[in-house]
């Protein structure tokens, strides 16, 4: 649409020198934006401008991919998926920063207890009850107006809503899979009992999508954190097994969770709608 008036001299002489407050600023170059013969008025230097121009036109039309992303393509996940994945803000690198420091924790003091058989289990069970709990954070913050600064932005297109939060999820939890399992095998003490926070880890992260039907993605993470971390107490308290949860017939019962959550989640993914108004 052409400008129906034009800057004063006076004014572009001041926005010129830079007498301008920056409303003033503001207002008079979304005009320069859309009269030409405005722009024409305001001297420039042609060969600073196409030099500036040539230094960020390569960007502008290629801009360089993150990590996450370049990592995404090279597994064979389409372009525009990797894009949209690397832009998960619980794969941004606080995020998998403390997700590593927290295994490297729970690592360091296997080994430095490792010399005591009862402290080197309790730090095994230690790295066990937090492993299956380092996803719902992921989760939580995957997708949402109070999470993701472009939430509004990405509510108006064919991804937003329960693809997106599906996707991320998906995105989340096998990142703190593969980051758990390659500590996993770091840990003293039988190769079988430090994988056992892989079922949990799953049923916690389904059930984590099935409560976000109800309410919001983080109110769901961190009721199920808290549900877990009082089973494991009430677990090793009452019954004085602190494995109590990850015997076999606890995994079995994670599995069967798991299996009858997942159809749940898919019938009820419509729902799956984050951070707006129910």
């Amino acid at each position: 649409m052409k400008a129906s008036w034009h800057l004063p001299e006076e004014l572009i002489e001041r926005y010129l020198a830079g007498h301008l407050d920056p409303v003033q600023v503001m207002s008079v170059e979304s005009h320069l934006a859309r009269c030409e013969r405005c722009r024409a008025a305001v001297p420039y230097e042609e060969g600073w401008l196409a030099a500036s121009w040539e230094g960020i036109e390569d960007l502008v039309d290629r801009p360089r991919p993150r990590p996450v992303a370049r990592i995404l393509r090279r597994a064979g996940v389409p372009e525009h998926m990797a894009t949209f994945l690397a832009a998960t803000p619980a794969l941004a690198r606080g995020w998998l920063v403390a997700v590593a420091a927290v295994l490297a924790f729970a690592v360091a003091a296997a080994h430095l207890a490792a010399h005591d058989p009862v402290r080197s289990l309790h730090a095994l069970v230690t790295f066990l009850v937090v492993a299956p709990v380092l996803p719902l954070a992921g989760i939580a913050l995957a997708y949402g107006r109070h999470v993701d600064p472009v939430h509004e932005l990405q509510a108006a297109t064919p991804m937003a809503g329960s693809r997106s939060l599906l996707l991320r999820a998906l995105a989340v939890l096998v990142t703190a899979i593969v980051l758990t399992g390659l500590a996993a095998p770091l840990l003293p003490g039988p190769p079988g009992l430090a994988g056992a926070w892989l079922l949990p880890a799953l049923a916690l992260a389904v059930a984590t999508l099935a409560l976000s039907t109800r309410i919001s993605p983080p109110a769901s993470a961190a009721a199920l954190a808290a549900a877990w971390f009082g089973a494991v107490t009430a677990g090793s308290g009452l019954a004085g097994d602190e494995l109590l949860l990850f015997s076999p017939g606890a995994q079995a019962l994670y599995g069967m969770a798991a299996l009858i959550l997942v159809p749940l989640v898919y019938l009820r993914r419509a729902r799956l709608d984050p951070g707006e108004p129910r």
